[in-house]
């Protein structure tokens, strides 16, 4: 088994453990859409994940989608964000590293980033405050250089 595979069964593990204890049905379409999210490098919302696994004939419904995806989030094996839209955005978080994120305000690319800084910082705020930090979130808004900035200069262009 490679890696991922490990980190899938891991969090199908987790995830059984959690609708067990928490009285759930373990449903073969609430492990589809596990599987398809640790499968997935990428943030993604909850429309285009129903989408994605409609087109791959999938048998799931919109409501099963937006639940089990509630149901991951509290058993801490995804991560809700909003960066700063009203469309909340999800990424897999079990068995991977801390990181920070870059999002750009124009288009809304979200590229990920690790500075062991940041972790520096977090724990001597913690120290000097006394104040056990169990986790962050860095989010830095900004606009890309490169094809956003290209894409905007040609779309603005006369032809």
């Amino acid at each position: 088994m490679n890696t991922n595979e490990n980190i899938i069964a891991d969090a199908k593990t987790k995830f059984t453990e959690h609708l067990e204890a928490n009285g759930y049905r373990k449903t073969a379409e609430r492990y589809a859409i596990l599987e398809e999210i640790y499968s997935r490098n990428d943030h993604f919302d909850a429309e285009a994940l129903f989408i994605h696994m409609k087109t791959r004939n999938y048998r799931v419904s919109r409501a099963t989608v937006y639940n089990t995806l509630e149901l991951l989030h509290s058993c801490d094996l995804v991560k809700k964000h909003q960066f700063g839209k009203n469309l909340a955005l999800y990424e897999k978080s079990f068995g991977f590293k801390q990181h920070d994120h870059l999002i750009c305000m124009d288009c809304g690319k979200v590229l990920e980033f690790c500075d062991p800084r940041v972790q520096q910082i977090k724990d001597m705020v913690g120290d000097f405050y006394n104040f056990d930090v169990q986790h962050h979130a860095l989010n830095l808004y900004g606009k890309c250089k490169g094809d956003c900035d290209e894409m905007k200069t040609s779309e603005s262009k006369p032809v």
